[in-house]
């Protein structure tokens, strides 16, 4: 473990220093400029050619007037290699890529420096990829437990998902990679993912949907990618509120803007939205009900509203040097191979610290000598999600290696066992999950077939472990308490199976929380009646002409407003199956002597400190959390809040005083009478624990 741990630090610091190191961008005031100078050299005809994407996977350039087009390449779980151009010619497509766990098994592992290890990594294979941005990372908030879109999300909390997405950003653009944070704004399902309307109210979009898009902007993102799905009535992708209002206004981001691929088909709200670039630009993509020329002709739009669509990506290409990089063609980056053995420890450390002990009874670690049947849907197969995520990956190792490795003997396989074969073996382990997607909608439950050998192995030997391979929640209720230990092991990458198997024998100590409540029945969660009478959750596709020709609509109403996850479970006294934030371990920690100053004001942040203790046999890592509550609210507000984190590793015995920063801004919530944040002076609860259900130490602050 402190092998692993050590290699781990390292990773980290070589992060950040990139990050610091890193040549200094010229200010947003100087690229603007340059970029309209740029505009007076180009023709109309080029300036329109420039709204739409090239190749399906470029942004477009002006390559006659020094301006080339630049290659960009899917995210979340790696570099996924591209064979879907209309010209495979102008792409030098790379050998391999790494598969990474799931972005949700990163926000899993509460550690920000790994993050940056993580952004760095999947930055550099973007380079090796011959594309200057990642179509990423993508950092949707976690609303239901069926989105076929949550393993390439960061969970249901906007401090954690805020926190890991600026570190990831970081440590990605200290590469020279550009990140594209997706997918703007409240795009929280995928069911008829183009027609769902999300009424969501002005306080949930500034508390819940937007801090973490505002971390990653903070953090110095470059690109945003915006939604499918419509927002208060009009598509994401061609509404003015989203675009000019919403992210360039309130949030304050000034680089490019492009859509999700198909996602628009209005060309006259396109132009006037403040969106940069229609992707994918293919010519024989569904009709739009208008054309810029047709516009262009008739008034209704001009050549200066063209010009000020396409100038923040002129500016934005200018400012982190991608036209300078593509110039002469795709840049060849072969050197930067030797870094894959580094990029698959980060995979394995990512899952080593992102998988989640749910419950042991004690049957964990696995000791020597025993018999495993290892059974279920992935028992011989690497788990991943499909979509844009889907990377293949090298040096594969499936949950059968990586039990014969880590066991060394006494494993057998069968993906479908009998009730006999199960009840002969010492230990049952049913790798089991779901296949997820973007584009689906997926039930809570599992498939009935994963569903009823759980059920058996558990009629059939007292000694089950339960390896969940999924990207969000799924229905455990019925057995959670019959089998002996459960990980979650999400879409673990290409080397996490070796490190989910480290942790059933031991030689890895779990650490990993859970960023998203896990819920008794689907019927507790605030998303539950969302799909519209008359349809079900398998009317995941749709003749897309029929949308572009006649755009219709469902509503999904977020009438839980700011209520989401945890926040939604306490508030309303619904107890899930487990909370958030919630892991074992195989040791056990003590938190005490909590401190903080009793007042708290806008000069200067309060330091919130807490004695941490690894009170057991085993050295291991504790994420001690601070959430925050007003005693007094005069609007509707949550129980308590996550504000603060950090994940502290202890060897046995030891113990660490952990310091905790509060912002005076944390105590904040949206006004909707001032369309502003507001601090109500007054008492407020500071919670501190290892779970958004577990908290040991509270102290009462007054806010100024």
């Amino acid at each position: 473990m402190m092998k692993l741990v050590l290699s781990f630090v390292a990773v980290a610091l070589a992060a950040t220093a990139i990050a610091e190191n890193k040549p200094e961008m010229m200010s947003w005031d100087d690229a603007y400029t340059q970029a309209s100078e740029v505009l007076k050299t180009l023709s109309l005809d080029e300036k329109i050619e420039m709204t739409r994407g090239h190749n399906r996977f470029f942004l477009p350039g002006a390559p006659a007037k020094g301006l080339p087009h630049v290659y960009t390449v899917d995210a979340s779980a790696g570099v996924r290699i591209n064979n879907r151009l209309s010209d495979l010619s102008e792409v030098r497509h790379p050998q391999k890529t790494t598969q990474f766990p799931a972005t949700i098994s990163l926000a899993s592992t509460f550690n920000t420096e790994l993050a940056k290890a993580y952004g760095e990594a999947v930055g550099y294979e973007t380079r090796m990829a011959g594309a200057g941005v990642l179509l990423g990372p993508g950092l949707n908030i976690y609303r239901s437990s069926q989105c076929g879109r949550n393993f390439e999300y960061m969970g249901e909390d906007p401090c954690l998902a805020g926190q890991m997405v600026a570190n990831y950003v970081i440590g990605m653009q200290g590469t020279g990679t550009m990140a594209c944070l997706k997918h703007f704004v409240c795009n929280n399902t995928e069911f008829l993912r183009r027609l769902s309307n999300s009424i969501v109210d002005e306080r949930a979009m500034m508390e819940i949907y937007t801090p973490a898009f505002k971390a990653g902007i903070d953090a110095g993102a470059g690109s945003v990618m915006t939604a499918y799905n419509l927002v208060n009535g009009e598509w994401a992708s061609q509404s003015k509120y989203v675009i000019t209002d919403l992210l360039r206004g309130t949030l304050g981001f000034k680089g490019l803007v492009m859509t999700d691929w198909r996602s628009v088909f209005d060309w006259k709200k396109i132009v006037l939205s403040g969106q940069n670039v229609e992707m994918p630009g293919d010519p024989n993509q569904p009709h739009y009900i208008n054309s810029i020329p047709e516009l262009l002709a008739a008034g209704e739009i001009t050549e200066q509203n063209i010009d000020d669509m396409i100038r923040p990506m002129i500016a934005t290409c200018i400012r982190y040097g991608l036209y300078e990089r593509f110039k002469n063609g795709q840049p060849n980056e072969d050197a930067l191979e030797s870094r894959f053995p580094h990029h698959e420890q980060v995979s394995y450390q990512t899952a080593a610290e992102g998988s989640i002990l749910l419950k042991n009874d004690g049957i964990l670690p696995l000791k020597e000598g025993q018999q495993v049947l290892l059974a279920g849907r992935w028992a011989k197969t690497v788990p991943q999600g499909g979509g844009a995520s889907c990377v293949r990956g090298f040096n594969l190792v499936t949950p059968e290696q990586a039990l014969l490795s880590a066991l060394r003997a006494n494993v057998k396989a069968v993906e479908k066992p009998n009730f006999i074969q199960l009840q002969k073996a010492d230990i049952v382990v049913v790798a089991t999950g779901t296949y997820d997607s973007e584009n689906i909608e997926r039930p809570f439950a599992m498939e009935e077939e994963d569903e009823a050998l759980v059920r058996m192995a558990c009629a059939a030997n007292k000694k089950v472990i339960v390896l969940v391979l999924s990207g969000s929640g799924v229905d455990m209720s019925a057995w959670h308490d019959k089998v002996s230990a459960i990980i979650y092991g999400w879409y673990p990458g290409q080397a996490g199976m070796q490190a989910i198997a480290d942790i059933m024998v031991g030689k890895i100590n779990p650490s990993g929380k859970l960023p998203a409540t896990i819920e008794k029945s689907f019927k507790d969660s605030p998303a539950y009646g969302m799909i519209p009478a008359g349809l079900s959750i398998s009317h995941t596709t749709k003749n897309a002409n029929e949308l572009w020709i006649a755009p219709r609509h469902y509503d999904v109403e977020y009438k839980e407003s700011v209520l989401v996850g945890y926040r939604w479970y306490e508030t309303k006294g619904i107890e899930p199956l487990f909370p958030f934030g919630f892991g074992l371990s195989y040791t056990t920690f003590e938190l005490s002597k909590a401190k903080a100053a009793k007042q708290i004001s806008g000069d200067k942040p309060l330091k919130v400190s807490v004695t941490l203790k690894n009170t057991g046999a085993m050295a291991g890592a504790e994420v001690v959390q601070l959430y925050v509550s007003e005693n007094n609210p005069t609007v509707l507000r949550p129980n308590k809040e996550l504000k603060a984190f950090k994940k502290v590793h202890l060897e046995a015995g030891k113990s660490a005083v952990v310091e905790l920063e509060l912002k005076y801004s944390d105590l904040a919530f949206w006004d909707v009478e001032t369309h502003a944040w507001k601090v109500n002076p007054g008492a407020y609860t500071l919670h501190i624990g290892n779970s958004s259900a577990n908290i040991s130490q509270t102290l009462t602050i007054e806010a100024q």
